[in-house]
């Protein structure tokens, strides 16, 4: 069986001892003792096993084993089912999810863990070397469990953050490329899906914050206030994200329709410009016989220096306009 650790601590000394997943029957603990297992990927069998040990309910077993399962927290009995999602990005821009899993009872906390990276080894070290928190009990190791995967929230926004900051600052100076716009669109997908998973995960830190429930000790509530705190602080960062993208292809089209609208009333102005020898010519181009001024010996230095007056007196309207 893939366990990682099974181990059976007692308050009183804080100490801890290996037990064996055999699927027997388990003998009843003295208070203040209780039993952390941790596996990784199990199978059907190996979960069968947890669950004859532990007395685990099979519908709460069957969701452990289903990697897609949305966060949330059910009662079965005198015990509490927790599913919980992880991420991280091991390269790239690519959100990676896993699941875990907490079954929670008076005295043993089972986790599963599904498609994380993320190992509970050195949260298992950390609380072993402290004695005062560990000897809390169980809610409190669920406690630790639920704040570890919400805290490996917090470097997947750092590194978003970084991205779409750099994005926001090319934008300003040039239009974004193809390249540039379907990676907008990338981040935008990543994060919609980021927020779908880590919205549940409010609403279950803040059902187990806020209702009384099997195998929570009241006084253990602040604990999990700290997580739901770092929940919503992630939920606000993905959500600013989100919009920060947004803004960015709207800054970008307006910026666009500027620089279009430059090149317009350039296009405009020259348009106007050349519209003046144009007219003049094609006045003198016409195949008359009887015209004003055909034979005056001065006409054409006369006609070339009038477009040249009339284009430039335009040329100067439109540069103090702003047109060229």
């Amino acid at each position: 069986m893939p366990v990682v650790a099974a181990r059976r601590y007692t308050s009183r000394r804080c100490s801890q001892e290996g037990i064996a997943i055999d699927g027997g029957p388990r003998a009843p603990l003295s208070d203040g003792c209780f039993d952390w297992v941790g596996v990784a990927e199990p199978t059907d069998q190996e979960m069968e096993l947890l669950r004859r040990q532990f007395g685990l309910h099979p519908l709460a077993v069957e969701d452990a084993l289903n990697p897609n399962q949305l966060p949330k927290a059910e009662v079965y009995g005198g015990q509490l089912f927790i599913v919980a999602r992880t991420a991280a990005i091991p390269e790239g821009e690519k959100i990676e999810y896993g699941q875990t899993a907490i079954f929670l009872g008076r005295d043993f906390i089972v986790s599963v863990r599904q498609g994380s990276t993320r190992a509970h080894v050195a949260l298992r070290d950390k609380l072993e070397h402290d004695s005062e928190h560990l000897a809390e009990g169980p809610d409190y190791v669920a406690h630790a469990i639920l704040d570890f995967i919400v805290d490996g929230y917090q470097p997947i926004m750092d590194k978003l953050e970084l991205a779409v900051q750099a994005m926001e600052e090319r934008t300003i100076e040039a239009f974004p490329d193809r390249s540039t716009i379907r990676r907008i669109f990338r981040l935008r997908r990543q994060l919609r899906r980021f927020e779908h998973i880590v919205g549940p995960m409010e609403a279950v830190c803040d059902r187990l914050v806020r209702h009384q429930l099997a195998m929570v000790d009241p006084e253990a509530r602040v604990w999990f206030r700290d997580v739901l705190d770092h929940c919503r602080r992630a939920m606000a960062r993905a959500n600013g994200l989100h919009d920060t993208l947004a803004s960015i292809v709207e800054t970008a089209s307006l910026l666009e329709q500027h620089r279009q609208g430059e090149m317009t009333r350039q296009l405009a102005a020259w348009a106007a410009i050349l519209a003046v020898p144009t007219a003049i010519a094609g006045i003198y181009g016409m195949n008359f016989d009887v015209m004003p001024e055909l034979r005056w010996h001065y006409g054409y230095f006369v006609v070339l220096g009038a477009m040249a007056l009339i284009c430039g007196g335009l040329w100067l309207r439109f540069r103090r306009i702003g047109w060229l």
